[in-house]
């Protein structure tokens, strides 16, 4: 027990903060680039959805931290809409919409059900990260300590959901490990690739200078 309660809760601990960074360098840069808003109307279902299945199995580190996420998740959604020209509204309906689907199964179905149905959410968080890393002509409105972030806030909530065990988490969260360790692979990659660029060898074709440096948050 003591093992689960201290894995939980360093999941809850930077599970409720790893958005921050990306939330911080997009207010002061105002640079959405290599942002996706789907990417982040998805984390907001998760934080729905996983807010509720908390509750339901009562399992306080899994509900505290999808709560105190949605500080990041929500106005990063209001935000990229915004500067997309969208209003909050039709930004915010969507994700309301599908979390109330996700709570609904999670009720009369199950968790593991719950589990299945949520990689949607998981897969498009992540892929639309993904789509926007490979295909914008500039990263520079991603954080990369968001990127790492991600990467182990995941793998803590696999080893949390193997110790409970609750083969919803394990199923949506290994499958965003996955996802999230080829985003920061490729956002690391076109950063080395625009340095070299930049120093005279051949690549590809440096993003960009952003208004902050690359390497901060």
């Amino acid at each position: 027990m003591q093992t689960l309660d201290a894995v939980g809760w360093a999941a809850t601990a930077l599970g409720s903060t790893f958005a921050v960074p990306q939330l911080v360098r997009l207010v002061r840069t105002r640079r959405t680039d290599g942002l996706s808003l789907l990417a982040w109307q998805a984390m907001l279902v998760l934080n729905l959805a996983f807010s509720v299945h908390g509750a339901r199995i009562g399992q306080a580190p899994q509900l505290v931290t999808s709560v105190l996420a949605l500080w990041s998740s929500l106005p990063l959604v209001v935000l990229i809409a915004r500067h997309r020209g969208l209003t909050p509204w039709r930004a915010l309906a969507p994700p309301l919409l599908v979390a109330c689907v996700a709570v609904a199964v999670d009720v009369t179905v199950g968790s593991a059900a719950f589990g299945v149905l949520v990689i949607g959410p998981a897969i498009l968080a992540n892929i639309g990260y993904s789509v926007e890393l490979v295909r914008a002509p500039s990263v520079a409105g991603v954080s990369p300590a968001y990127l790492v972030l991600a990467v182990v806030n995941q793998a803590l909530w696999v080893t949390w959901a193997l110790l409970v065990p609750d083969m919803g988490t394990v199923v949506a969260a290994t499958t965003m490990t996955a996802l999230t360790t080829f985003n920061l692979g490729w956002w690391a990659g076109r950063r080395l690739r625009g340095t070299a660029t930049r120093r005279g060898t051949p690549g590809r074709v440096a993003d960009p200078a952003p208004s902050v440096p690359e390497g901060a948050a």
